[in-house]
């Protein structure tokens, strides 16, 4: 592989933890970054970092991407040969309470990783973008050139990333490519998203609130899948996409994931019927002929074996 030091932002989150460890144990050299802020409980950020500290090739700064003047050093410090950009304010219910976090990680924080590539002469940048940018759209499956139109300020900062960076491409030779990732999940998830909250619930016996009674659906998709896929986009590069639809492909009605953690666990799941919450789309389901196609990539983890690999290490 010819990339040999990565730049990954966001790597003590979810989905860049299993990210960096994925490309650790391929011997590339991991450039980690994360604030730890107190979105959720740090300690969780804490146990996975640890685990990353391990490797002989990370190297780890604490380190907020909205302020320039402290990103900018660790831009001064090591030879980058690419960024893969995790960082940013993730859920879509808190974005109506704090916009303003939105702002300064999604918009402020993804210019100052651009503004400091274009200046150090960094050519490529994988960036997450998110399935909330496609809003309600009744067409399904999702495409990547389907009309976009977010339900809630995450969705939008979201697009305003992959408008922002169609300017650093036309103007400054960028090569980007914008990942929109479906429902992830796996071991380590976010204690604020869907199945980690259903098991916590689970756990301390108290009902679990069903939204639009669990008609809704959803594409899952294993945060495993993710990792191994951008394994093979840094080693080749999109020649035309911009963007891509990380998904399983597959919709999975809410009420059919409470039926499957029930089997995996041999346990009745106490729910309580509630109307759809502000700011959430219906139903999200992904194409991923593109995916597969450019990277011939099929084996993608099904969501009853990826959900007794999720309980198996967070349910204890």
């Amino acid at each position: 592989m010819k990339t040999k030091n990565i730049l990954i932002t966001g790597s003590s989150g979810f989905i860049g933890f299993h990210v960096s460890e994925f490309l650790l144990k391929k011997k590339i050299n991991i450039i980690g970054l994360d604030n730890h802020n107190n979105y959720y409980d740090v300690s969780l950020k804490n146990k996975r970092l640890k685990i990353l500290k391990k490797f002989k090739n990370f190297k780890f700064y604490k380190v907020d991407i909205s302020k320039k003047k402290d990103l900018k050093k660790v831009f001064e410090k090591n030879k980058i040969d690419l960024v893969i950009h995790l960082a940013a304010q993730a859920g879509v219910r808190y974005s109506f309470i704090n916009p303003n976090k939105y702002i300064d990680s999604n918009i402020t924080g993804f210019t100052n990783t651009l503004e400091l590539m274009k200046k150090n002469k960094i050519k490529k940048l994988v960036y997450a973008s998110s399935s909330s940018v496609y809003g309600n759209c009744k067409k399904f499956p999702f495409r990547e050139n389907f009309d976009l139109s977010p339900l809630n300020f995450y969705g939008q900062t979201k697009l305003f990333n992959e408008k922002m960076v169609k300017i650093y491409e036309e103007n400054y030779n960028l090569k980007c490519i914008g990942l929109r990732f479906f429902t992830v999940y796996g071991p380590y998830g976010r204690p604020d998203m869907f199945i980690p909250k259903i098991l916590n619930k689970i756990k301390s016996n108290k009902v679990i609130n069903l939204f639009n009674a669990g008609k809704h659906s959803r594409d899952f998709t294993y945060v495993k899948d993710i990792a191994q896929l951008i394994g093979k986009i840094i080693i080749k590069f999109p020649k035309k996409e911009k963007v891509l639809n990380i998904c399983s492909g597959e919709r999975i009605k809410i009420s059919k994931l409470i039926s499957c953690i029930e089997k995996i666990l041999n346990k009745k799941i106490k729910t309580k019927a509630l109307p759809l919450q502000r700011g959430d789309m219906l139903d999200t389901h992904g194409s991923n002929k593109l995916i597969k196609k450019l990277y011939n990539y099929k084996k993608l983890t099904s969501i009853y074996k990826g959900l007794n690999e999720t309980i198996k290490h967070d349910y204890k």
